[in-house]
């Protein structure tokens, strides 16, 4: 063969242009003992394509059915299904009765003086409240106060 056709060859190749034949004249080229001295550093790339074409794997893959895992999934999965939605009927039933149960006993007491007690609690909890706003409102008047003194009118 001739080396300006096989430099072109070779140039193809690694373009990744090259067609079977092409592929296999620089397999032959590579693999004789007439290799131009610039091109001697392919030579081992084009020698390994050729022992690793002879090479021949021995090992057994074994082969294993999926039917039988893929039959536990489901039923794992349904049993979660069920689990789930029975949960959530059972926590929606208990908030349903506390919730009930709290409407009844909203407001009243068997002791007076627990009444009296509550009560007491519940107005001091918002006269506190009140009191926090009536000094925003003092804050405002001051407020007030200082930009009538500043722009007179």
């Amino acid at each position: 063969m001739e080396l300006n056709k096989i430099e072109e060859i070779l140039e193809k190749y690694f373009q990744g242009e090259t067609s079977i034949a092409e592929e296999n004249q620089l397999k032959e080229y590579f693999s004789s003992s007439n290799v131009a001295q610039h091109l001697e550093q392919y030579k081992p790339m084009f020698g390994y394509f050729s022992q690793a074409k002879e090479q021949k794997s021995t090992y057994e893959i074994p082969l294993q059915s999926k039917k039988r895992n893929v039959a536990w999934l489901s039923i794992a999965a349904s049993v979660v299904v069920l689990l789930g939605i029975g949960t959530y009927f059972f926590m929606s039933e208990q908030k349903d009765t506390t919730a009930i149960a709290s409407q009844t006993e909203l407001g009243t007491y068997n002791n007076p003086e627990e009444a009296l007690k509550a009560t007491q609690k519940a107005l001091a909890l918002l006269s506190t409240h009140v009191n926090v706003g009536i000094e925003s409102v003092q804050y405002i008047n001051e407020y007030e106060q200082s930009k009538n003194k500043i722009f007179k009118q």
